[in-house]
């Protein structure tokens, strides 16, 4: 079978495969979708955190079940969206629910090899069925839950004052998330192209390009409250640095970027406005029966999140554009 590796920074093969070996408690699977996401582009780039190179790419992934090994609720023909995380059970993180930073996590395409390739045999707990939704939209349930587990790390609640910061894919996720929870959103980017796609498909309720006067018009639009909670999904350290001085006194900032080096806050300033500072890692189970759920209601606009498509052969050739 045929897959698709990054050898290296800057270099990606399609490479002939072994046929995977099926473990008791796994499914054999079938790829239906793969979605390539920043977490693929920086690898290919060589910046992206907890990687290592040879790896099969892709974490964001939907398939077939072709065998079940008789021991799955899963029938043979149906199509699943597959959690990428894989824990271990029995760290401190697992036992205490939160699954999504394992001591030990797994995540496919990033410590083991994904979804890049023809079959995968996976575990049948880390399944999940999604009747209605496309091929496609399976294959986005993975983003979105990124976005959809920030929010609830900062219990975001109908009418409050939210601010994203970085419109990108998580952010767009991040925006819709809190757009469920009923809150009015305040996007954030350096791209006008990017802030008007989330007005025109997410309905955002305020647009602001990102300057030298942002805090002022942030002020301006919340009569000087700020934000509830402020959501960054940029991870590039002056954005990150400067969205803690968005949010209002007892408010939350929620760090959803993942930036490599060490960031610095005023503490006085975080101090006084009693803020609380939240990190949120991946998405749990439930996050992702909920963005099913909601996927099922047609809320998002699944066809014009994804930009681009291309077949498996010309997955190496792409990069080189999808990177800008």
């Amino acid at each position: 079978m045929k897959g698709v590796v990054c050898q290296q920074p800057g270099e990606i093969n399609t490479v002939e495969l072994s046929e995977p070996e099926t473990k008791p408690g796994e499914c054999l699977l079938q790829i239906r979708r793969v979605g390539i996401c920043g977490t693929d582009l920086h690898a290919f780039a060589g910046n992206q955190p907890f990687f290592t190179y040879p790896r099969i790419l892709g974490h964001e992934v939907s398939a077939r079940i072709v065998d079940n090994d008789g021991q799955s609720s899963l029938q043979v023909g149906q199509d699943v969206v597959v959690i990428p995380y894989i824990p271990c059970g029995t760290c401190r993180a697992c036992r205490l629910g939160k699954t999504n930073c394992c001591a030990e996590l797994k995540v496919i395409g990033v410590h083991v090899d994904g979804g890049m390739q023809e079959f995968i045999s996976y575990p049948a707990d880390l399944l999940l069925p999604a009747e209605g939704l496309t091929v496609e939209e399976m294959a986005i349930v993975e983003p979105l839950c990124i976005g959809t587990h920030a929010v609830s790390r900062a219990a975001v609640t109908e009418g409050q004052w939210v601010i994203v910061s970085g419109c990108g894919p998580i952010g767009v996720g991040t925006i819709w998330a809190a757009k469920e929870a009923g809150a009015r959103v305040i996007a954030i980017d350096i791209d006008p192209v990017r802030l008007a796609w989330c007005e025109k498909h997410l309905g955002v309720d305020h647009l602001v390009e990102a300057n030298d006067h942002t805090l002022e018009t942030l002020e301006d639009i919340t009569h000087g409250d700020l934000a509830d909670a402020t959501f960054d999904a940029t991870g590039i350290k002056g954005p990150m640095e400067a969205g803690v001085e968005y949010v209002g006194s007892g408010g939350s900032y929620v760090l959803v970027g993942l930036n490599k080096g060490h960031l610095a806050f005023h503490h006085p300033s975080l101090h006084a406005r009693e803020i609380s500072l939240l990190c949120s890692r991946n998405a749990t189970r439930s996050d992702f029966e909920l963005v099913i759920e909601r996927l099922q209601t047609g809320s998002f606009p699944s066809d014009a999140y994804i930009t681009h498509t291309e077949v498996f052969d010309k997955i190496p050739t792409g990069f080189e554009f999808w990177k800008d």
